[in-house]
């Protein structure tokens, strides 16, 4: 399983979040992007670079955004963004100005 690092951003989205068993889903998420990097959305354009997984939790939909880093002692998984759809990618554009 690849490491996982979060931004500043995520962690604090992650820290705030109450909900229990959404907390749980984005773990088993990430969990699953440890394994399998490439089970996100490719974004291309201005988000190039990045993946996004989409979440689904009593009937929202959520987004986590994440890069793959390639380094000299093997790749790690960025966790950029999570949050829910609306103005998702408004802000992670601006984010990643």
């Amino acid at each position: 399983m690849l490491p996982v690092v979060y931004t500043p951003i995520a962690e604090k989205y992650f820290k705030k979040l109450k909900d229990k068993q959404l907390k749980k889903t984005f773990k088993e998420s990430i969990a699953n992007i440890r394994l399998n990097p490439k089970i996100g959305e490719a974004k291309t354009g201005d988000l190039k670079g990045i993946y996004s997984l989409d979440i689904y939790h009593n009937r929202m939909n959520y987004e986590l955004a994440y890069r793959v880093s390639h380094l000299e002692n093997g790749d790690m998984i960025i966790v950029i963004m999570a949050g829910t759809r609306e103005n998702f990618y408004r802000e992670l554009k601006r984010y990643m100005k």
